[in-house]
């Protein structure tokens, strides 16, 4: 075409315009696309889409929601695991250019056809129309209930209306979809239905990363959801709803919890802008949605029976107690656990200034307890009470057993005067970061300004932490330590023998064993309460021989619930039925025979055991 061309200026000009076309095609050939689809290029037709298939993942979002999913699996990923978690899928695969897992999650609302999309997209816009009030998250299972028949019924109106013919299941699949994207939290729920996630971390910027997971199994996990800027806006605009704190730029952090009926609670900590200049993140940790029991720890090995036995001899001797370990060490849920170590007589007081402990299920399990929430050591300016004064205020309310969520900040001064003064009334217990006995008295001490002198008032200290592999892949929870605090000693406990160490774990047996001060006796905070118990007292072999006697008990559940694959039998329900028996059984056998006769408390109370699980057995039948 050049070359017949006479016009000189239209062949300049054509020369300088296939000058810049070679130049941008030599520009596209040093992208990394084209860079990466080279080697494709050979036999490609025109029209195919196969070859962006190499680059391009694409992702799914019904109308009804923001978040997108990433649905096709990664190439060149092994698939090591999949299982359901109700009606989602989950598969976890290993990433070939990656460390971590991927945890691939379809979730039901993935699968539907298209007359149900349409069905869930004009009832979300319907529902949207009514915007809940602060009233309306006071009781999150209330308000579910409401939304879910409101939701049942509008969706079979549509379903009729359109003449789209529905099962009763697949309404009520629908209306559970309908609520997780009106009242709900999306596709966190999903997450959270899932028992084996603990952790679960929505970085921002939203939409452009991810949600990351810490998985019981496989531990951080990156997964193939993506949230939304929208999404983000709407969890926040629920927190602030539920918990009554604010957020915004002058209070750019939040730490609240969400209960969610029938799937799991969890506690929730949220910064904004300006804290962080990239947008909302948020950090769930997931609660299991039933309380903690020491059998269920040591089925998972992070305690042994032994261990059992004597947190549960000292729970009935009304100590003070401190749980220390790092974060995600398992803390409360240990605290969790030796709540249900409580006789059911005694009145329970809780302090949180976010609702971990599993207050609301002891409830309904006939405990005699109330909780408090009080203000967060993070927020400024708050109406709430601070937790100080709500540890004072206990001490006004009665003889209770004083349970304190986590110690952060100026309560550790209040907290050490219940201990003082409730010592020997009944169990004082919190929770505090920590990685060994010294560690807790540097923290109490140094950090909180509690006197030195005022330490002495706690008793027991037990030391939880992850314990990890030697790949540095896995890692598992461990109770590491068992320590008692002795009273004599001026200003270093760790100097002056202060800490006496009960258990101790031994990494090369993965073992909590016992130490030689408690086979040979010399525990002076066990000698005071075997000081006022008449069978005990000066009596070291009936002490030890007590402590046995409940270490053979949790054992034998756990065996038993083992055999008969009864796993529910190491929930709260039946641990508390257990002790209370346990407790009976003593007092029967002491009017009798006029002793403590361990051999046989323990050969009644495993007779009753093997008549309630036949029982329960046969309901099962």
């Amino acid at each position: 075409f050049l070359d017949k061309s006479k016009d000189k200026k239209s062949l300049s000009a054509h020369k300088k315009y296939i000058q810049l076309l070679e130049y941008l095609i030599s520009l596209l050939e040093n992208t990394k696309l084209i860079a990466v689809l080279r080697p494709f290029s050979a036999g490609h037709k025109v029209g195919s889409r196969d070859i962006y298939r190499k680059v391009f993942n694409p992702t799914i979002k019904p109308d009804f929601m923001f978040t997108k999913l990433m649905a096709t699996f990664p190439k060149d990923a092994v698939e090591i695991d999949n299982y359901d978690v109700k009606d989602s899928e989950v598969v976890i695969f290993e990433l070939s250019d990656n460390i971590q897992y991927l945890y691939h999650v379809t979730p039901p609302e993935f699968k539907l056809d298209e007359d149900k999309y349409e069905l869930l997209d004009l009832a979300r816009n319907i529902m949207a129309e009514h915007k809940p009030e602060k009233q309306d998250f006071v009781n999150p299972q209330r308000m579910r209930e409401v939304f879910y028949n409101v939701g049942h019924d509008l969706i079979e109106e549509l379903a009729n209306y359109r003449n789209i013919k529905l099962s009763k299941k697949e309404v009520n699949e629908l209306t559970q979809i309908l609520i997780r994207y009106t009242v709900g939290f999306g596709l966190i729920e999903v997450l959270l239905e899932d028992p084996k996630i603990q952790d679960i971390t929505v970085n921002s910027p939203m939409g452009q990363i991810p949600i990351f997971i810490v998985h019981q199994d496989y531990g951080e996990c990156k997964t193939n959801i993506l949230p939304s800027i929208d999404d983000g806006e709407s969890w926040a605009s629920k927190l602030r709803l539920i918990s009554g704190r604010p957020l915004d730029e002058a209070n750019p952090i939040l730490d609240t919890e969400i209960e969610i009926p029938l799937i799991a609670n969890s506690r929730v900590g949220v910064i904004a802008p300006p804290l962080n200049p990239t947008g909302i993140a948020y950090a769930f940790r997931r609660h299991r949605d039933k309380p903690w029991t020491i059998p269920l720890f040591m089925k998972n090995n992070m305690l042994t029976p032994l261990a059992a036995g004597l947190l549960s001899f000292i729970i009935d001797g009304s100590r003070t107690m401190l749980i220390a370990g790092t974060r995600s060490a398992g803390k409360t849920s240990l605290l969790g656990s030796l709540m249900v170590e409580i006789m059911r007589k005694y009145r329970i007081i809780t302090i949180e200034d976010t609702l971990e402990l599993p207050t609301s299920s002891l409830r309904r399990l006939g405990y005699n307890i109330q909780s408090m929430k009080v203000a967060s050591a993070l927020s400024k300016g708050s109406s709430e009470v601070p937790a100080s004064e709500g540890i004072r205020t206990t001490l006004r309310l009665g003889d209770s057993s004083l349970i304190v969520g986590e110690v952060r900040s100026s309560e550790a001064k209040a907290l050490y005067e219940a201990m003082r003064v409730g010592a020997l009334a009944n169990v004082v217990a919190g929770t505090i970061h920590g990685d060994s006995p010294y560690g807790v008295f540097d923290r109490v001490v140094n950090d909180l300004d509690v006197p030195r002198t005022s330490f002495k008032a706690t008793d027991i200290i037990v030391v939880a932490n992850p314990i990890k592999s030697a790949d540095g892949l896995h890692r598992w929870r461990r109770i590491t330590q068992i320590t008692e605090v002795r009273k004599h000693w001026e200003d270093d406990p760790l100097r002056e023998g202060g800490f006496v160490d009960l258990m101790k774990y031994n990494s090369k047996t993965d073992q909590l064993e016992p130490t030689d001060e408690l086979i040979n006796g010399e525990s002076e905070i066990l000698k005071s309460i075997a000081g006022n118990v008449k069978e005990w007292a000066s009596n070291w072999d009936a002490v030890w021989d007590n402590i046995l006697l409940r270490a053979d008990m949790k054992e034998n559940l756990l065996k038993t619930v083992e055999k008969n694959k009864n796993y529910d039998l190491l929930e709260a329900p039946f641990v508390i039925r257990c002790n209370d028996e346990f407790h009976r059984i003593s007092y029967r056998v002491k009017d009798k025979t006029g002793e403590l006769d361990s051999k046989r408390i323990l050969f009644e109370w495993n007779e009753w055991l093997k008549k309630e699980v036949r029982k329960n057995s046969s309901k099962n039948g």
